[in-house]
């Protein structure tokens, strides 16, 4: 059946006290035990991921952590598949919901002002504002939007250093120029902007929903993402109709692969692509070969039955 699946990708800053970061785990995962796949995150600063599933165990899922936290604003993103883009259920507790490195940084406390998406455009096209993206360079590779700073993060802990070296040349030394945030699903730049308005810089905003958000509302003709969108699911990528792009991964180096990455010479499937020749050696490559030589004969056999 076509998009038998629900995905929902959610977060929200909001204090947990520790013992019921394990209670949470412990409920959560008999959710799934009843179908539920996903990646979850939780902190005492809150919680972050993205669940999928069919619709009805989704929503009893969605409806629990709306209780637990109060109704408050989950920041939820919604699309659908028609297969499982997880495996399995997996729930972390970790020190934060998404990694900046940066004590006393709290998004509950202070952080910028939330843009929808079609103010989002306006800010896109006003001559006093810089927008910089706050994602990871191999996504940036995917798509982004035009003119987006890209501070080729290899990930999000870089950002305050980058920050500190940076900021001051890109905003032209003016504390006072709009700066405008963005990545995936809010989080990232929702957290970058805490740091910002912690450094003075006062007229700072972020993409409320990150692209996800943006994809699900803007419609295709005053959509001004360019690219596909990369997602840390199985799908890899999403184009603008948030179904699956056409990236692949690297099943040695795990970065993604567009169609034309994969016609370079030194592609060889499961084994290395021109991103990762240099990284492996002849050992490692030797047993990657024989990995994808086993996940071959398994798909030949099933097909064989």
């Amino acid at each position: 059946m076509k998009d038998n699946y629900k995905i929902v990708s959610l977060y929200c800053f909001s204090p947990i006290l520790e013992k019921k970061l394990f209670d949470l785990r412990d409920k959560f995962e008999k959710l799934g035990d009843k179908g539920l796949t996903g990646l979850i995150i939780l902190a005492k600063e809150g919680i972050n991921g993205t669940i999928c599933g069919k619709e009805t165990i989704v929503n009893i899922f969605y409806r629990e952590i709306k209780f637990f936290l109060k109704n408050q604003d989950l920041n939820e993103k919604i699309s659908f598949s028609n297969e499982k883009i997880f495996k399995k259920l997996k729930i972390k507790i970790k020190a934060e919901i998404v990694t900046m490195g940066i004590k006393d940084i709290n998004p509950k406390k202070i952080s910028g002002t939330y843009v929808d998406s079609e103010e989002w455009n306006n800010l896109l096209t006003d001559e006093k504002t810089i927008v910089i993206d706050t994602r990871n360079d191999y996504e940036v590779s995917l798509g982004s939007f035009d003119n987006a700073i890209n501070p080729n993060l290899k990930n999000f802990r870089e950002f305050p250093d980058w920050l500190d070296k940076n900021i001051k040349e890109v905003t032209n030394y003016n504390e006072n120029i709009n700066i405008a945030l963005f990545c995936t699903g809010g989080i990232r730049c929702e957290k970058a902007t805490s740091l910002l308005l912690e450094k003075g810089y006062q007229n700072t905003y972020h993409l409320k929903g990150g692209i996800l958000k943006y994809l699900e509302e803007i419609p295709l003709n005053k959509n001004k993402y360019k690219g596909e969108c990369y997602v840390f699911d199985e799908r890899v990528s999403v184009d603008n109709n948030l179904k699956k792009g056409s990236y692949t991964i690297c099943h040695a180096c795990g970065m993604p692969l567009s169609v034309e990455d994969k016609k370079k010479l030194h592609y060889i499937e499961g084994v290395q692509c021109h991103l990762c020749i240099e990284k492996f050696t002849d050992a490692d490559r030797a047993r990657f070969a024989e990995r994808q030589k086993q996940i071959e004969d398994k798909i030949e056999e099933t097909n064989n039955d």
